[in-house]
């Protein structure tokens, strides 16, 4: 079976790709890894994290159908499987996850990150809502690219 044409949109996630050193607000001085790296014919984004006193996880990531966003798949070493709407425009990276999936949505999730002028930095944050409206700062995430 041939491959199919890559949709131009999944070039706006090259600027993922590589890897990058992860610092969170939960494990002060502690430094984490993740690597993005394209799979399946450059078809889909895949990130494998590991950040000290948090779960290893590795999520895919492929193009929504409309075009323009995406769905991100996290899975993690707990046994954690969640799928989020992620976006990627204008250097402004969110996640959302507000519906249930592979398990009840016992709260709401939204993580969004600034990717710097150079590239060389993502700095985010999770968020936390019991009812989807009022958030609350989870932690702080730093994503610094390995040169």
């Amino acid at each position: 079976m041939g491959k199919a044409a890559r949709h131009p949109a999944l070039e706006r996630l090259d600027a993922f790709v590589g890897e990058w050193s992860m610092e969170a607000s939960f494990a002060a001085g502690a430094t984490g890894r993740a690597v993005f790296e394209w799979v399946l014919g450059g078809q889909f984004l895949v990130e494998r994290a590991e950040v000290p006193d948090a779960p290893d996880s590795i999520a895919i990531v492929g193009l929504d159908r409309d075009g323009e966003a995406f769905t991100q798949h996290y899975f993690d070493s707990r046994g954690v499987a969640r799928v989020y709407a992620m976006t990627f425009s204008d250097g402004v990276w969110t996640l959302l996850r507000d519906s249930a999936d592979f398990s009840p949505l016992d709260f709401w999730q939204r993580f969004t990150g600034e990717l710097s002028a150079d590239g060389g930095t993502i700095s985010g944050r999770w968020e936390t809502s019991r009812n989807g409206s009022a958030w609350e700062r989870d932690f702080d995430l730093t994503y610094r690219k390995v040169r």
